[in-house]
């Protein structure tokens, strides 16, 4: 079946079709099951504030391959 792009970027009519591809697939496969305590510690740590991770904060920064000043590591 043939797709249009309606008007979307390529990038974002890829994810529309690709995400919800995979959702269905980790949906099929991944059954999470708990205690009521861990999952009432699990939320407790979803639910607290998040933590700044210095190497995840460097690499947002960093310009994607396809961008102007990448550079690839070696």
């Amino acid at each position: 079946m043939r797709r249009r792009l309606h008007g979307r970027s390529r990038t974002d009519f890829v994810r529309g079709v690709a995400v919800p591809a995979a959702e269905d697939v980790l949906m099929e496969n991944w059954l999470i099951r708990m205690s009521p305590q861990g999952f009432a510690e699990f939320m407790s740590a979803a639910s607290g504030p998040a933590t700044r991770v210095p190497e995840i904060v460097e690499l947002a920064k960093r310009p994607a391959p396809w961008e102007r000043g990448y550079l690839a590591k070696r």
